[in-house]
């Protein structure tokens, strides 16, 4: 089996709402793919189609060689809409989701202590499910869903609602999972979030997929348009004379007054490097401490193949 999730001509309306509309892809065996999109775009009902919480209305879905339900101990999954059994004690809650998924309880309880410790949640073993925060429950509840060692992962926003340090844990949790072997797919709408760990991308706007691919693929296919200069002098007077330069489109600042973004005609090619005519324009412009190629981010591609940004579908589709 090379694939371990197969989507093929897959729709699902609801009402007049046409949620996912014929989108195929596949997940291959051992992949880490990240599943983005705006918020409303499809992502969610896909996975739950995916996981048969609902059907679609035409198309078939492959999930490890059959469906969610026949794999369902083979899988684990982390749904969008969190939740555990808040009376539970912590150890008791995964014990109970562990058993359920199959697993014997000969060694259960050290490997619930191992999991609580790699995801920092020390001395939580006997505590209440709610009497832990928010982020701590989604931790919680993140180990129950891997705590059988499945094969295949799906995590439906994971991230969402963690603070920037938990959600490297987790981002570093899942890239070792990864190269453990495990199949892991997860949606998310920040796309930079995917770009520092996935291998592969599947992007979805309005139903559609508009982005299938290995993340190195695109970004050799996506050719970078941009140079990043940092400037020593006058950054103003830098920007005046490099304005006027054949091939540069436009200038803007970047994350500081001295870093400026220049963005180059189409004609221009820079997949053999930064000619050495533009190098040379660019220095008589004015002084620069260091110049290089900005590599496209999956933002730019996005906004590349559907004409404007994530940010701006969700503010567009806010009522």
């Amino acid at each position: 089996m090379s694939d371990a999730i197969h989507v093929a001509g897959v729709s699902k309306a609801f009402g007049d709402l046409r949620a996912v509309d014929d989108i195929e892809f596949k997940v291959p065996v051992g992949s880490l793919c990240g599943f983005l999109g705006p918020n409303g775009a499809g992502k969610s009902t896909t996975i739950r189609m995916i996981m048969s919480i609902i059907y679609p209305d035409s198309g078939s879905i492959t999930v490890l060689g059959g469906s969610a339900l026949d794999r369902k101990d083979a899988i684990g999954y982390l749904p969008e809409e969190r939740g555990v059994y808040r009376k539970m004690p912590v150890a008791g809650f995964i014990s109970y989701i562990a058993r359920l998924k199959g697993v014997s309880s000969r060694g259960l309880a050290s490997r619930i202590d191992e999991w609580l410790e790699r995801m920092e949640l020390p001395g939580v073993r006997k505590k209440k499910c709610q009497e832990l925060s928010k982020g701590m429950q989604q931790k919680v509840q993140f180990i129950a869903s891997v705590i059988h060692e499945p094969e295949l992962i799906i995590l439906d926003e994971p991230f969402s609602g963690l603070d920037p340090v938990n959600a490297m844990l987790l981002g570093r949790t899942i890239r070792e999972m990864n190269e453990a072997g495990r199949t892991i797919i997860f949606s998310t709408h920040v796309l930079h979030q995917a770009e520092q760990l996935c291998d592969r991308v599947l992007m979805i706007n309005k139903g559609r997929i508009v982005l299938d691919d290995q993340l190195d693929t695109i970004r050799r296919r996506h050719d970078p348009r941009t140079l990043l200069v940092r400037t020593s002098g006058n950054p103003d007077d830098f920007k005046r004379h490099a304005e006027a330069i054949e091939g540069i489109r436009s200038i803007r600042e970047g994350e500081s007054r001295e870093l400026l973004e220049i963005s180059l005609d189409d004609q221009c090619d820079l997949g053999g490097g930064i000619p050495s005519r533009l190098v040379t324009e660019l220095n008589a412009a004015g002084p620069m401490r260091s110049i290089e190629i900005r590599m496209p981010s999956l933002d730019d591609v996005f906004v590349e193949l559907v004409g404007t940004s994530v940010e701006r579908v969700e503010e567009e589709a806010m009522p």
